[in-house]
């Protein structure tokens, strides 16, 4: 599905694909800075402490939240920059590609890179010496990794529309549900290998973070019962 958005909604526009890798680059950007953070808390702090080690991995999780949503808002004062740039550009005074646009390129950017980094990890472990499942893990570890690493590309995408939306309109509250929101998706990945847990709160999340980001981009029930329809 993810892939899917790529190559019938951006794929075919140059433009599209730079906010897209930019995009994907500012994401990488924050997991570096939170990797850092993380990593030589840990090396810090005394190894052997079980409990200490949870709290910095909880930590290192919710600091990484915070840090992929500044770097969201750094990405949407550049993106706004760079309206500006092309509208002084444009012969006919406007820019080739709208806020809510971008919004939406930026929001898969994030999310492919997030979705890519999640798929490279669990690759590597499955390389060996062993494989998840011998000493009694569940057989269902892979399966619901990649319907998880799904939802957050979708998520990602989602809060992309919102985040800007709210930048835009000066509403503080979207942008805080969206903050909100990737704190709760991402603290539910403790709740396994009890995988209901966090795949059933997060696709609940997704379906009503489409359906906001849905209205805010225009779109009406009319619309929507045209498209299913499949009619004009």
């Amino acid at each position: 599905p993810a892939f899917g958005l790529f190559l019938f909604t951006i794929a075919r526009d140059p433009l599209r694909i730079i906010i897209l890798i930019a995009g994907a680059f500012f994401w990488l950007v924050s997991l570096l800075l939170s990797s850092l953070i993380w990593f030589i808390a840990v090396k810090a702090s005394d190894p052997r402490d079980e409990r200490l080690q949870k709290g910095l991995l909880i930590f290192g999780v919710m600091f990484s939240v915070l840090l992929q949503e500044a770097f969201r808002f750094l990405y949407y004062k550049l993106l706004r920059k760079a309206i500006e740039g092309l509208v002084a550009l444009s012969e006919d005074g406007c820019s080739p590609i709208s806020i809510q646009q971008m919004a939406y390129v930026a929001g898969v950017g994030f999310g492919l890179m997030s979705g890519a980094f999640s798929m490279i990890n669990l690759l590597a472990d499955a390389l060996g010496p062993g494989t998840v499942g011998i000493h009694g893990d569940s057989q269902l570890y892979f399966l619901t990794s990649a319907f998880m690493t799904m939802v957050l590309i979708f998520l990602h995408t989602f809060w992309g529309i919102l985040f800007f939306h709210g930048c835009e309109h000066r509403r503080w509250w979207e942008i805080a549900a969206v903050v909100v929101m990737h704190l709760t998706v991402s603290g539910s990945s403790f709740c396994n290998p009890l995988y209901v847990g966090s795949l059933v709160p997060s696709y609940i999340l997704m379906a009503a973070a489409a359906a906001w980001a849905y209205v805010l981009s225009g779109g009406s029930a009319q619309n929507l019962r045209r498209f299913l329809l499949c009619k004009s």
